[in-house]
């Protein structure tokens, strides 16, 4: 894959594309594989089957990203005049809800058997004429699986920066907590095995609780990206540095006075409007387009960039660096229109 809309990817980002395909379809592949072996060994636990669960759900996100990729390739048209970049956070909107929807019930099941005092028994099976308590199975797989998480995990970690890719961020780091998943189910089975029955419910609470912090995460992330709040960066940790960025290139332009930007995030990609007030009453074209190209080329995120002149900045409009102490708690600043 080349492109995204009308975006050419650097050699970088083709290559990090291509790395995070395979990894997507090695991690179905795994995950396909542990969802059979659990299901083998699951047995009376419950937090065995919640674990059993939360590998099914933790295929949408890899779905998910495999899938909108095969959209956003698509070149903007009348019909869809800023691409389909947005079917990424779709994606992400709907691992979320799908997270959020069955860890909930979960965490609703555990509790109840809590309440309920209900006592899960694990059974024994016959291995080579030996009597051997299911238990011991369970805790292997467990511990079995937990080898692919700590290796798809962090590679997808470092490739999600490089494409700006938040679904594929939260995939790596939903696997690299996945650790947290395995040890409650084996501390629950043990629990039975000595005869603390409560312990399997406690750990089926504790995974379906992390299954809704996932939920919660993604969904939240995923609407405010889709309502257009401003643009960023891949783990949501802050604004994005590309507005700092901009705003500077701008201000290095003889002609231009004052400017501020707004960016919307389409997924992968950034739609740009970047506002300039002149210091003259007229500005040519050609400047105008010079600006824009040269805005275009400070990043492959940029697909659609447009310079827009005006007497006064928008309030809502990012202004560097200064902005960013108080642009989430606070109305920014009137602009000064020009003379």
């Amino acid at each position: 894959m080349r492109s995204m809309g009308r975006t050419d990817l650097p050699a970088e980002q083709q290559e990090a594309l291509r790395k995070a395909i395979r990894w997507e379809w090695f991690t179905i592949g795994y995950t396909i594989v542990t969802i059979a072996i659990i299901a083998l060994v699951v047995g009376g636990s419950q937090a065995m089957k919640t674990a059993w669960i939360e590998d099914m759900l933790s295929l949408i996100p890899q779905i998910s990203f495999l899938v909108a990729l095969l959209v956003i390739r698509r070149r903007p048209t009348r019909k869809y005049p800023y691409g389909l970049h947005r079917a990424m956070g779709v994606g992400h909107l709907v691992a979320g809800v799908a997270l959020l929807a069955v860890g909930g019930n979960l965490a609703v099941e555990a509790l109840l058997g809590l309440v309920r005092q209900e006592h899960p028994a694990i059974g024994t099976v016959r291995v080579f004429g030996q009597t051997v308590w299911l238990g011991w199975f369970m805790v292997g797989a467990m511990a079995l699986i937990t080898v692919g998480p700590f290796i798809y995990g962090p590679a997808k970690a470092k490739l999600a920066p490089v494409l700006h890719n938040k679904v594929l961020y939260t995939d790596a780091d939903m696997a690299k907590a996945d650790w947290t998943t395995t040890v409650a189910a084996i501390v629950g089975v043990l629990g039975i095995g000595i005869g603390l029955w409560w312990l399997d419910g406690v750990a089926a609470l504790f995974i379906s609780v992390g299954i809704v912090h996932d939920g919660w995460r993604n969904s939240k992330s995923a609407v405010l990206d889709l309502i257009d709040q401003r643009a960023r960066t891949h783990d949501d940790e802050g604004r994005h540095p590309l507005h700092g960025r901009i705003v500077a290139a701008l201000e290095t332009q003889p002609w231009v006075r004052d400017a501020a930007v707004r960016i919307r995030d389409m997924g992968q990609v950034f739609h740009v409007e970047a506002f300039v007030v002149p210091n003259r009453a007229k500005v040519s074209l050609a400047r105008i387009e010079a600006a824009r190209s040269a805005l275009a080329d400070l990043d492959w995120k940029m697909q659609d960039v447009v310079v827009i002149p005006v007497t006064e900045l928008p309030d809502e409009a990012s202004r560097g660096d200064a902005d960013e102490a108080a642009a989430d708690t606070s109305p920014p600043a009137r602009r000064r229109p020009a003379s």
